[in-house]
């Protein structure tokens, strides 16, 4: 099955392209357009934005593979993502990892069996003044300990937790 932008996000990358006077430079942008049409960056989804914005396949890989943000897996509907950086380690995100690892019985880069919950451990989410912090999909959950996350969890299996 081949993957292709529907017509609303084909018209926004246009949009987005005659910004740049080389079209390789929407290589960031399109991969942005892609998570949030997709909510994953598969092989299939490469080769199209490869094609797309006119660069080698193996461009596209090396810019998914290094950014963390750009999920190869497709992720549970709650993506966590958990800062190890010396700031969030100072403050507690090691107990805060095991505990996911542990609770949800989850692994680096895996899913829940029920596609709940997706977990990773990430570099730097840029808040160090509030460590240790969980992203959720797109929302910080800062100054966690393990009772705090414990809760969190809970309601976001009930649906409780509101994007803010």
């Amino acid at each position: 099955m081949a993957v292709s932008f529907n017509e609303s996000v084909i018209k926004e990358f246009e949009d987005i392209a005659r910004r740049y006077t080389d079209r390789r430079a929407t290589l960031l942008p399109a991969l942005w357009l892609a998570m949030r049409e997709f909510r994953y960056i598969s092989t299939e989804v490469m080769q199209y934005i490869a094609e797309l914005v006119q660069v080698p396949y193996t461009r596209v890989y090396e810019v998914v593979e290094f950014y963390t943000m750009f999920l190869t897996n497709k992720p549970g509907k709650y993506h966590l993502q958990v800062c190890q950086t010396l700031s969030c380690q100072l403050r507690g995100s090691d107990e805060l990892k095991e505990f996911i690892e542990t609770r949800l019985g989850l692994e680096n880069g895996a899913c829940t069996p029920d596609g709940l919950f997706s977990y990773q451990q990430v570099e730097c989410l840029g808040s160090c003044h509030t460590a240790p912090v969980v992203q959720v999909n797109d929302d910080f959950h800062e100054n966690l300990d393990v009772p705090k996350l414990e809760a969190l969890l809970e309601k976001l299996k009930k649906g409780e937790v509101q994007r803010g």
